[in-house]
């Protein structure tokens, strides 16, 4: 018998599932006894299970609200185009191909350039990163750079705005909810090949102006972080609203059988 359990490879999948094993039954099972013990195995197994259920739902409501926990897929950004030519407008993504050339210019057709210190910014670059160098293989690392990122939609709504007087309002958001699609646009232009010299660091790349820029058109997929979280409040608390309204069911019978409510009337002249 031994030598049978040494012979059980203690992978992480075993220890794992061992692990809430024995914390499923040296928690829930421990607080069962208890109430066991002093409710009867029937009414216990119904209280534990109804403090189980509405501590899962509690859980799940934090877990949501912080977007901690237990978390679905994060928000990302998916490729819709790649311009290689530089012409956005025979790509039908704008009718112009002059997008504003500093952060202060105004807005072309809703694209705004984005300040390079811009977390936003960072984040796009690397999915295009990702996009050109594994998915699509267009480029290879540091066969290009990074020029320009533009950002246009992305709004909440709905919004309500209130006047509170002729020259102040105030906008509700609170219900806002949803969002208009929201995009990326970055342009990458391929950089003119670095010079080495032994014991001399290389050279900082530079775009090469003579080729074509390459753009690519990105949409933000916003995920659904907190969506088993959300699971895990409505499924704990309907579990937990079943379960008050059995133990309510039971007291009142209870009373009932108590008080001698229950009792049929007897017959007259019996």
């Amino acid at each position: 018998m031994l030598s049978t359990i040494l012979a059980i490879n203690w992978n992480p999948e075993i220890r794992g599932f061992t692990t809430v094993v024995i914390a499923v039954i040296s928690l829930c099972g421990s607080i069962y006894l208890i109430n066991a013990t002093n409710l009867g195995s029937r009414l216990g197994f119904l209280v534990s299970l109804a403090g189980l259920a509405g501590w899962m739902g509690l859980m799940g409501l934090i877990w949501m609200i912080y977007g901690i926990g237990l978390q679905g897929p994060a928000p990302t950004w998916k490729a819709l185009q790649v311009v290689n030519d530089g012409d956005l407008v025979a790509a039908g993504i704008t009718n112009t191909n002059d997008l504003p050339a500093s952060v202060d210019d105004p807005r072309v057709e809703g694209w705004i350039r984005l300040p390079d210190e811009d977390p936003g910014r960072g984040q796009a670059v690397a999915s295009a990163d990702e996009i050109m160098q594994k998915e699509l293989e267009i480029f290879a690392a540091g066969e290009y750079e990074a020029t320009a990122v533009y950002d246009k939609g992305g709004e909440r709504y709905p919004k309500f705005e209130i006047e509170l007087s002729d020259d102040h309002s105030a906008d509700f958001d609170f219900l806002a909810f949803l969002h208009k699609p929201h995009y990326a646009l970055v342009e990458v232009q391929p950089v003119l090949p670095v010079l080495t010299e032994p014991g001399r660091a290389p050279t900082k790349a530079l775009p090469d102006e003579s080729q074509p820029a390459t753009f690519v058109l990105m949409e933000r997929d916003r995920g659904a972080r907190r969506q088993p979280a959300l699971f895990m409040l409505l499924g704990g608390g309907l579990v937990f609203g079943i379960l008050c309204w059995m133990l309510h069911r039971r007291d009142r019978t209870w009373d009932e059988n108590r008080n001698g409510k229950a009792l049929e009337p007897a017959a007259a002249g019996a």
